[in-house]
């Protein structure tokens, strides 16, 4: 007999296929109501299957008494309270790992566009400047600069290692130190910022690192110096970061992440200096195919052995 398992969230559709075949799984999503099913049919699910964009609140576990596994798509799991989850015993994964080359190449790839001006040198073109002989502005060199990482895990790790064809000095700063590597550790963000010509935001999102990028953080980044965001929006200060790019005291800023994702404040979509993207760090074939499989490997190994290969706790 199939697993009893509860969808919460669209995924991939050949993630939800596969899913559909190994497992016996409801979607959410097609409940006019979903809080009135949950409360009539909530006990039949020991399984959960969400992202990292949905995750699961305290309610929504509880809304599931025989809840076992959760196993989520994506890195990040601040959208998932981990202590309801533990207080229920529930075991929770998520996909680290696989997507951390790609994660890394799209924060270099930022890097070095706004930098260079690379997205601004197209629009440059595709609305005739350059045929009317307008003066493009000269854009900054990347190699031989200062890369400071806020945040050394896996994917700050693989973006420090791509800095090497590039002759940059590497810093960074996290909780403590990282045993067994080479790069400098800078003992606050503040003072990390204070170096660097490269900001590159790699840390965790949740509320220890709410606007750890701050007013002041900024002020010390300086007006020569870029902010790059890959993590989580709310590490960011949207409002302040705003207000240091319009008053020049920084140089620019290249960001995949939002405080209010999907919306993206007028004021940074105006400026010539500011590179968006839609949150799309693990956004090609490759990546999200491992993470689709990662998923349903957790599930099996769970039900298997009662062990998940990537757990949260």
């Amino acid at each position: 007999m199939k697993h009893r398992l509860l969808q919460h969230g669209r995924l991939m559709p050949a993630l939800e296929s596969q899913l559909q075949a190994d497992f016996d799984i409801h979607p959410l999503w097609s409940e006019a109501d979903p809080a009135g099913f949950l409360a009539a049919r909530g006990v039949e699910f020991i399984g959960l299957v969400t992202s990292a964009r949905i995750g699961a609140d305290a309610a929504f576990i509880t809304s599931l008494p025989n809840l076992k596994v959760i196993s989520s798509f994506g890195v990040g799991y601040e959208t998932i309270d981990i202590d309801a989850a533990r207080r229920q015993g529930v075991a929770v994964s998520n996909t680290p790992d696989v997507l951390n080359d790609c994660v890394a190449d799209l924060a270099f790839g930022m890097l070095i566009d706004v930098a260079r001006g690379i997205s601004f040198g197209d629009r440059f073109v595709r609305r005739g400047d350059w045929m009317r002989n307008v003066a493009i502005p000269l854009a900054t060199q990347v190699s031989g600069k200062r890369l400071g990482i806020l945040g050394l895990g896996r994917i700050g790790q693989a973006i420090a290692r791509r800095s090497f064809g590039f002759n940059m000095d590497v810093r960074y700063h996290s909780r403590r130190p990282v045993a067994d590597v080479s790069w400098q550790y800078a003992a606050s963000a503040v003072e990390l910022a204070e170096w660097a010509d490269f900001l590159v935001v790699a840390c965790a999102g949740g509320p220890a690192t709410r606007h750890l990028v701050s007013a002041a953080l900024l002020e010390a980044l300086g007006p020569r110096g870029y902010l790059i965001n890959i993590s989580r929006g709310s590490v960011v200060d949207e409002k302040a970061l705003v207000a240091a790019l319009a008053d020049k005291r920084i140089a620019g800023a290249a960001l995949d992440v939002f405080e209010n994702e999907p919306q993206v404040s007028e004021e940074l979509l105006s400026m010539e200096n500011v590179v968006v993207l839609p949150h799309v760090g693990s956004g090609t074939h490759e990546t999200r195919t491992a993470m689709g499989n990662l998923v349903l490997s957790n599930l099996k190994s769970f039900f298997d052995t009662g062990r998940l290969l990537t757990p949260v706790m």
